[in-house]
Order: C-alpha cells, then structure tokens, then sequence
C-alpha cells in the first residue's frame, strides 16, 4: 500500500501521538496506590481536578505530603496494601508502588473491568500518562512526551510559561466573565456560531494587559456590539486612530511594515528549504492550531475552559 501524497491545504496525519484531552473527573472516584512522593503528585494532579480521592498504602509508606492530606481530610485513607475490591466503583486507577509484580496484577484487573490505568514508569501498562503541566488560575498547559522523556517535557513547559504574556491568568478570568454575560445576553443554541465569531474578535482586538483591566461598565460597552457583530476597538487602537502618536506613527507604521516584511521573507526561504511552519515558528506554533501543537512525539497541549 502505497503512502497517501501529502495535500497542500489539509495538514498530515502524524502517527504515534496521544489523544489529549482536558479529562473532566469533577466527582469521580480516583483510586491512588501508593503513598511515596510520585503519589504525593498524583493526589495533587487529581485533586485539582475536582475528584473524590481514596489512597491505599501501609501508613508506614506515607511521605510527609501524603501523610497532611490524609489527616486534613483531602483523601480517603486505606491503611493496607491493595486487595482486588477495592477496584469496586472506580473510576480511574492510578498506581505509584515499588513493586512491578503487584502493579502488573492491578493493570490486569482494571483492563478485565475496563478501568482506565496509569503505572507510574510503566508506559505499556498506561492507557493515559501524565505530563509537565503549567498551572495559572484557570489555564492550563500540558506537555508530554509520550513516555519517552518526563524531564525533558519539564524543560519544555517551564520554557512555555517563560514566555507566556504578563497577566495571563487576568485576562483569562476577564474573557470568561464575557463570555459569560453574553449567554446571558445570548442564550440560544443557534447563537453558537455567531457567539464564537465575536469573541475571537474581542481577543483579536484587545490586548492581554487590556483583557486583564476590563471592568463591569468597559465590558457592558463592548456587549452592545455584539448584534451588529462589531467590536470597540482597544483603547491602545484608539490611541493610535485618533492620532495621538502624530509624526511618531510614521516611524511605527514603518517599523511595523519592516518587521512584517521580514517576517514574510523568513516564511518563504522555510518554505524554499522545504521546513514545515512548527518547525520553525518556535513558541508561536503552539498558537498556530488552536489548542494543540505536535512536533514528533511532544504534544503541547493549552486549555482554559
């Protein structure tokens, strides 16, 4: 069978990557083997995640962390080492112990009752892995290296969230109240298309640090567009229509002009040397396709839902 020819408008299909998904959990019931610092990270991963948590493991196998949620009462305690009913109503297991002959057995048992699995440093006997995540209120950034190299997709995310724009997570909070006052405004399911389409103008328009700064009344003002599916323009657009940067703009529009010429010549001689954009792009890749880039075996992945 000969490989299907690359087609100029659609992207290739990249084999041998994961699915990843912002797996919602909100009150499953997660059950954690093990007491040692890897579960320590996993109680924490799951617990932000809005789960109902049990940990099993000899107390005398609990590290200080462990041990904290456990007296706080964050986690359900078993003060034993795993038996088979205690896979009775789980949702989703997650194995963190220094014994591969009792991790093997659990992995058999959940896929017998189709329980999704994690063992830790296991990635064969994984339906689903863990990665470096970046966390800023309600955004999330999750790279992973499909088993191949935890530390290095550590590198990789700290990098990302270097490079994020200041008051990112302020922004964020702001769009999503927005966004919540115009279901109000909007509420019907044929609004959809049309609610999705303004927005994207909102973020096009404003600026992270704008974003950050709006208030009730700034953002009342900008949902009177949305009938006309007009959008105010930024006070920093204002700014620059108005003429306020007088013989200044000039030197800006020419500095604009010159940077996006330049811009577009890199594009061509990536493009002449036969380079995809997401090698070259750098970080910008990852905004290139909304919500995912991949690059080989890494996956980035951003959500803030």
């Amino acid at each position: 069978m000969t490989e299907p020819q690359p087609h100029e408008e659609f992207p290739p299909i990249r084999k041998g990557g994961s699915l990843i998904l912002a797996w919602q959990i909100r009150n499953k019931k997660v059950l954690i083997v093990g007491g040692g610092n890897v579960a320590a990270g996993r109680i924490v991963n799951v617990l932000e995640a809005d789960a109902k948590v049990t940990v099993i493991s000899p107390r005398s196998g609990l590290i200080p962390e462990v041990a904290y949620r456990v007296e706080e009462g964050q986690v359900e305690y078993v003060d034993r080492t795993f038996i088979e009913d205690d896979l009775e109503g789980v949702d989703m297991c997650l194995t963190a112990i220094d014994d591969p002959e009792a991790s093997r057995e659990i992995y058999k048992l959940c896929k017998a009752r189709r329980i999704p699995v994690n063992v830790a440093d296991v990635p064969p006997e994984c339906d689903f892995y863990f990665g470096s995540q970046h966390r800023d209120g309600a955004l999330q950034i999750m790279v992973s290296t499909n088993g191949n190299g935890p530390k290095l997709a550590n590198l990789i995310r700290r990098r990302i969230a270097e490079a994020l724009p200041a008051r990112t997570a302020e922004a964020i909070d702001k769009v999503g109240q927005l966004r919540r006052k115009l279901r109000r405004r909007a509420p019907n399911i044929e609004e959809g298309p049309k609610r999705m389409r303004w927005m994207i103008k909102v973020c096009d328009e404003w600026s992270f640090d704008e974003l950050a700064e709006l208030d009730e009344e700034t953002m009342e003002k900008i949902l009177d567009g949305y009938a006309s599916e007009t959008v105010p323009s930024s006070p920093s657009r204002t700014f620059f229509k108005c003429g306020a940067l007088g013989r200044d703009a000039v030197w800006y529009t020419a500095v604009t002009a010159s940077f996006v010429a330049g811009a577009l010549s890199s594009f061509m001689w990536a493009r002449r040397r036969g380079y995809s954009t997401n090698e070259w792009t750098g970080f910008d890749g990852v905004l290139t396709r909304p919500h995912c880039y991949l690059n080989g075996e890494t996956n980035v992945y951003v959500c803030s839902d």
